[in-house]
């Protein structure tokens, strides 16, 4: 909580680091109140806005002072590029010289990839409201069902960072994941099952991915073995659904 950030940060610190909505529990952090606290200590609020991208959240205009992107995501849209991108709230030296050291070492994007990226971004907006509106009926859906123990989706109202959400975000992203009764071995048969969902890591492509978490992260997660993570993507709702559904019966 802001208390226990607020202490940590009065021991010295130089940059305050937040994923919001984070990865894979989808838990929320007010960035207006985590920017206060950075500023009160002298420190840098840096937000990762990848599950967000500037479609729905501008952390900038909340008080961060960098932004990071993973434009291989959302920004790309379409699963065929890689990249990422950071966004500065001021043109000053720290800025500058982060821009310099990137010039120096040769890491920047290749002009097909920048192109693949921009390309994806001139479609970003349509292509987030789909995505929004997709993983709403699915996590409806989803929190409905028997076999479930827990939606991590923050347009819930039951998602303890509802109220955040709301108020710093224009909706509530494509990505959400779901916990199961029966542990680790109904998490692999559900996602075994599917089959318009393709097991894989990334995220925020046109297709819709499934994820056992635990599983990609290793022995030493966190995570609960009971989750899946699900990039909802631009498939009809319908036939998402009646996926889950028929894999969720056969668990």
């Amino acid at each position: 909580g802001p208390q226990q950030r607020n202490a940590a940060c009065a021991g010295g610190v130089a940059l305050l680091w937040a994923e919001t909505p984070s990865n894979p529990l989808m838990k929320l952090s007010d960035i207006a109140a985590l920017a206060a606290i950075a500023h009160e200590h002298g420190a840098l609020l840096v937000c990762d806005n990848t599950f967000a991208s500037p479609v729905l959240q501008q952390p900038l205009a909340l008080g961060a002072d960098i932004v990071m992107h993973s434009t291989t995501k959302y920004f790309g849209g379409h699963s065929d590029v890689l990249g990422g991108a950071l966004a500065f709230k001021r043109d000053d030296e720290f800025s500058k010289a982060v821009a310099h050291r990137l010039h120096i070492t040769g890491a920047v994007l290749a002009p097909f990839s920048a192109w693949l990226t921009l390309r994806g971004f001139r479609s970003l907006p349509a292509r987030m409201a789909l995505h929004c509106a997709n993983a709403r009926g699915i996590a409806g859906f989803l929190q409905a069902q028997p076999l479930v123990e827990r939606v991590n989706y923050p347009g819930l109202s039951s998602h303890p960072g509802h109220e955040i959400a709301t108020r710093q975000m224009r909706d509530f992203g494509g990505m959400l994941s779901v916990q199961l009764h029966g542990g680790r071995e109904a998490a692999l048969t559900m996602a075994g099952k599917l089959r318009l969902f393709t097991n894989a890591t990334s995220l925020g492509g046109c297709e819709s991915l499934v994820e056992h978490r635990a599983s990609t992260e290793g022995p030493h997660t966190t995570t609960p073995q009971n989750l899946l993570r699900i990039s909802v993507g631009l498939e009809h709702v319908d036939d998402l659904i009646a996926d889950l559904q028929q894999a969720l019966e056969g668990i």
